[in-house]
């Protein structure tokens, strides 16, 4: 299932396998809500002066029955420590007078994700409100607009060389995110050219 890194030079994307941050997959179509129960404000400490309160992410994706059983299965410390594959950013992507959450869970071997989601807080816990679990994939906050990556690789490709990228951009409309016109990369074979970006059909 897994086959691609996520965090591609091409993209800028900083992922680190053991970070505190995460990677993940592309969910068609409007994602899907669910409660966390008992993750509310997993003991979250005060954030910097924007307000945001940081979440115990790996307790949130483990108690929350929307991630699924594979995911969960790769969410382990990477080595002996404590220091699991998650990334994690704070924004406004909802609305929202609180903090949503971005978490990407990465392999701990290869910084490949293999899952995004998007946390809303809401009555003093969090609800899943967006997934995406198609590997590879990254999720970020750009701008109050949830971007989504995805590695693209035809056949032949080695896992650090993929042939290019999709970057589909998600907005909150109407209580749940939809999704805008993807823009496609075709990465170049040469040293020292840029990929130019082709809108999809």
């Amino acid at each position: 299932m897994i086959t691609a890194v996520a965090g591609i030079a091409a993209v800028g994307l900083s992922a680190t396998a053991c970070g505190a941050g995460g990677t993940g997959a592309r969910d068609e179509g409007p994602a899907r809500v669910s409660a966390v129960a008992g993750a509310a404000a997993a003991s979250p400490s005060p954030g910097p002066a924007n307000g945001y309160r940081r979440v115990d992410a790996v307790r949130l994706l483990k108690r929350d029955p929307a991630v699924s059983a594979a995911v969960k299965h790769e969410l382990k410390p990477c080595g002996s420590g404590d220091d699991y594959p998650v990334d994690v950013s704070y924004g406004d992507l909802t609305g929202s007078d609180r903090t949503d959450v971005v978490i990407n869970v990465l392999t701990c071997a290869d910084a490949v994700g293999i899952g995004a989601y998007v946390y809303r807080e809401a009555g003093g816990s969090y609800r899943n409100v967006f997934k995406a679990e198609e590997s590879p994939v990254y999720a970020e906050i750009d701008q109050g607009v949830l971007t989504v990556t995805k590695q693209v690789y035809s056949k032949g490709d080695p896992i650090s060389s993929p042939s290019g990228e999709d970057v589909i951009p998600y907005k909150w409309k109407t209580g749940r995110f939809t999704p805008g016109k993807p823009v496609h990369t075709d990465y170049s074979g040469s040293v020292g050219h840029e990929p130019s970006a082709v809108p999809a059909d």
